[in-house]
């Protein structure tokens, strides 16, 4: 379990001081941040989870949360970000994430765009970004971060082989340590995307991720095709070459070309 006098005296002096929320059990962090939101808690209210038992990813795909065994948090986000820059929220999210986990474990994630948070071929953990606008621009935002800490064994059959910084790193990762580094790089992150518009971000990324140049791959989603990946656009979105052209996708996910299966 987490010892919250701790937590909450290491964060002083962050976004997130004072305003941790943890839930032994819960369905959703996500679902419990956006009700909160609604309801009007302020700017940096954290909730997290010991187990979910309703975890939600991108596209409404089940997270398995099992009790202790990884991170599971939300972070309440109210900055003035216009409405086009959404789409950077996840990234900068992904980029929170890989450092707190270098700084925890010293591995190195590779980030999978949008959302997903790699160890070699396997995933480790992801970002599911919601968020309300109201004219155009953000009225809240809620930053869902889960990661595979202590787990031992994953379903055969998900999409993409999964992992846990235990099993790559060898030895038994901090969760509380873990979660005092994710929220200080996010507060870091967030202001960055505000001061900086993205740029910084959008440069770091490309240096953070295997995935977004040269790679080929299928994107699944509403925008489904197969090609070369060129970066992301000033938005975050992915640039595609495809037979027929440039795509440029907004929504969806990508995963490394089957086998038997070409762009070319």
């Amino acid at each position: 379990m987490f010892d919250l006098a701790r937590l909450q005296a290491a964060l002083t002096g962050t976004s997130y001081g004072g305003k941790l929320r943890f839930l032994p059990v819960t369905g959703s962090t996500n679902s419990d941040a956006m009700a909160a939101a609604r309801k009007g808690a302020p700017h940096g209210t954290v909730i997290f989870a010991d187990e979910q038992t309703a975890g939600r990813g991108r596209g409404d795909h089940a997270w398995q949360s099992a009790a202790g065994q990884g991170l599971y948090v939300s972070v309440i986000l109210r900055l003035p970000l216009p409405a086009p820059c959404l789409p950077l929220l996840p990234l900068a999210g992904g980029l929170a994430a890989a450092e707190a986990i270098r700084a925890a474990s010293g591995l190195t994630v590779d980030l999978r765009w949008p959302n997903d948070l790699l160890l070699g071929p396997c995933k480790t953990g992801g970002i599911l970004a919601e968020a309300q606008t109201d004219a155009g621009a953000l009225a809240f935002a809620v930053m869902g971060i889960g990661i595979n800490v202590h787990q031992r064994s994953f379903d055969p059959n998900l999409a993409t082989p999964a992992t846990s910084l235990d099993l790559e790193s060898g030895r038994i990762i901090d969760r509380q340590q873990l979660l005092i580094a994710l929220l200080e790089c996010l507060d870091r992150e967030t202001s960055a995307l505000i001061e900086q518009a993205g740029n910084n971000i959008l440069a770091r990324l490309e240096s953070a991720s295997t995935w977004l140049r040269g790679r080929e791959v299928e994107v699944h989603g509403p925008q489904a095709c197969i090609g070369v990946t060129e970066g992301l656009d000033e938005h975050g979105f992915l640039r595609v070459r495809t037979r027929q052209g440039l795509v440029l996708v907004q929504t969806g996910g990508i995963r490394a070309v089957a086998a038997g299966r070409s762009a070319g």
